[in-house]
């Protein structure tokens, strides 16, 4: 088997985005007609670009965290076969830093606007009796590495995807989340101007001595969506360049050791 996606709709949240782009045109190029979702008007090029590079797609702008947007969203796109939920954002780096309207406005574009999806697309899914979900949450979720209310949001997303896994596992449908490190796209591009070293200090913490691109994540997503993944559900894949083996620099102090 491999990650072949022809005949089917793949539907991805955040399409605009650095990773969401990627994902597009990475599952595109394996066959899948593409239903692009994003809050930007910009996802309309988007799905105008990707048409004329041969990939059938097809835009829709909605906000995740809207519930009656997303339902209507889905309802025009059809036929789902594979929901990919990817849209997120950070920008409150500490507690110190976050109001209640902020928690709020993340947990609902990182947490409850990927259960609005779940929502919109399983009736379907259950119906064909088979499915596929891939939430794309972040190794945040997993330990304190910052951004709190983005953290507490995808450690929250990891549990909602074992709960799809458990309970519509008898319908055929898998649910699986990766969990990016710091990947390559253009939100580090404001960092990096006004500090070029910024991924470069980053870097060292991690054990590939690199960080992620875009299509890394691509990659461990189509693998997961796809059915060379059948057997897999319930699964969260670090997509991490090493970050959560261990920490790198410590053990280096420790050891005394330059490994």
């Amino acid at each position: 088997m491999s990650s072949n996606f022809t005949g089917k709709t793949v539907a991805v949240t955040g399409a605009s985005g650095g990773i969401g782009q990627a994902l597009c045109r990475f599952l595109g190029s394996r066959g899948a007609a593409v239903a692009a979702l994003d809050r930007s008007e910009a996802v309309l090029g988007l799905a105008e670009q990707l048409n004329k590079e041969g990939i059938a797609a097809k835009g829709a702008v909605a906000d995740v965290a809207n519930a009656e947007a997303i339902a209507a969203a889905f309802a025009d796109f059809g036929a789902v076969h594979v929901l990919v939920n990817n849209a997120g954002f950070s920008s409150q780096g500490t507690l110190a830093v976050t109001d209640p309207e902020g928690w709020r406005a993340h947990i609902d574009g990182n947490l409850n606007g990927a259960y609005n999806c779940v929502h919109a697309v399983l009736p379907q899914m259950v119906a064909r009796k088979g499915g596929s979900i891939v939430m794309v949450g972040s190794v945040n979720g997993l330990g304190a590495l910052g951004d709190p209310a983005y953290s507490a949001a995808k450690a929250g997303l990891i549990s909602l995807t074992r709960a799809v896994a458990l309970e519509y596992g008898r319908y055929g449908i898998r649910a699986n989340i990766v969990l990016p490190g710091t990947v390559r796209t253009p939100i580090w591009s404001e960092r990096i101007r006004k500090d070029p070293n910024v991924l470069k200090r980053l870097e060292r913490w991690y054990p590939l001595g690199h960080v992620a691109e875009p299509e890394d994540v691509a990659e461990a997503i189509a693998f997961l969506a796809s059915d060379a993944a059948r057997a897999i559900t319930g699964a969260a894949l670090p997509v991490d360049c090493g970050l959560t083996a261990g920490n790198i620099v410590m053990a280096r102090e420790l050891t005394l050791e330059d490994f």
